[in-house]
């Protein structure tokens, strides 16, 4: 399967209540962003769960990251509730649920090799007066919140290793289009990219300086 896999070109792909697709795993439905494979994949979705729904056990074999979106996402470790940002690094497994039901962006299959840190966020806490607060950093890659009042510009950092954006609240303009609330971009290689906050101000997950060039899916037995 591929969805959005030419890495050369821009992504971008609005929220839409009604693009939810079922997963294998009953209760759990998500919208494909990008994707590169089948059931196992490089990819990054929008993911639903219904109350009391579960994802059996796996094991993230490339890594995975998320962003509690609504709701409270689980595993055995514990409980994340909207606003926190995990990665869990290669190699790690674990066995999700959501009792009250929740909605995740979630990205696998996409750890730089050497990029072992297990990090749990939690975000609500920060300060509507930071305009940017940091996540993660390994190499090249860097992912941050970002808060913008309305009219504001920031220019993504794209033109080394590509950007990524996930609007949390508010509205963006970017490239010529306006984003809303859980709409997606990517941005590859070549050239930095203007956003300027809507009439309301925007609220951002940025990801910059994670993109390669070309992009494959995991390998197969």
């Amino acid at each position: 399967m591929k969805i959005n896999a030419d890495f050369s070109s821009p992504a971008l792909r609005h929220f839409d209540e009604d693009g939810w697709q079922p997963s294998p795993s009953g209760g759990v439905d998500r919208i494909m962003l990008d994707r590169i494979g089948d059931e196992v994949a490089r990819a990054t979705s929008l993911v639903r769960y219904a109350p009391k729904s579960r994802f059996p056990e796996h094991v993230h074999g490339g890594g995975e990251e998320y962003f509690v979106l609504h709701g409270v996402f689980s595993d055995e470790k514990g409980d994340y509730p909207a606003g926190t940002y995990v990665r869990n690094p290669i190699g790690s497994r674990h066995a999700p649920f959501s009792a009250e039901g929740c909605i995740i962006w979630v990205k696998l299959w996409q750890f730089q090799p050497d990029d072992a840190a297990k990090v749990v966020v939690d975000t609500t806490s920060i300060a509507p007066a930071v305009v940017r607060h940091h996540l993660h950093t390994h190499g090249t890659e860097e992912v941050y919140l970002l808060r913008l009042p309305a009219g504001a510009s920031h220019i993504l950092q794209a033109e080394s290793s590509g950007a990524e954006v996930l609007v949390l609240s508010g509205s963006t303009h970017l490239a010529g289009k306006t984003l809303t609330r859980w709409s997606w971009y990517r941005s590859p290689r070549g050239q930095n990219v203007g956003l300027t906050a809507g009439n309301k101000g925007t609220y951002l997950l940025v990801k910059e300086g994670h993109l390669p060039a070309t992009a494959s899916g995991p390998p197969t037995l």
